[in-house]
């Protein structure tokens, strides 16, 4: 059985085989995901959040150990995160993006108060 990766905010998805990591998806769905170890599990940037009702392989010890409690939060590291199913999954902006929308919006805030 195949399972499908859909990707926020892009709304992309793509259909991977079972066992495939949420980074190898990502990739092959050409979106970005940021790693520094080459998906190891040492770099802890990969982190995504996945959607209540997603269908994972269970959360492996390694992987456990490096989210300390956040898996609860619905917290996954992309590259040990294995699909078994249908998955939603949103990748946070990269933390210069995020900062220049953050501006571009106080920005937009402040000239609708000139008008």
């Amino acid at each position: 059985m195949d399972g499908e990766v859909t990707f926020w905010p892009s709304g992309k998805s793509i259909k991977v085989k079972q066992g495939t990591t949420l980074l190898d998806a990502a990739r092959r769905a050409n979106l970005p995901i940021r790693t520094r170890c080459g998906g190891k599990a040492a770099c802890f940037m990969c982190k995504v959040s996945v959607r209540p009702g997603s269908e994972l392989q269970p959360i492996g010890e390694n992987e456990r150990r490096k989210l300390s409690g956040l898996e609860g939060d619905h917290i996954r590291l992309s590259c040990q995160a294995r699909v078994a199913g249908k998955v939603i999954v949103d990748i946070p902006l990269d933390p210069l993006r995020a900062a220049v929308e953050r501006q571009l919006a106080r920005q937009a805030e402040e000239n609708d108060d000139l008008w």
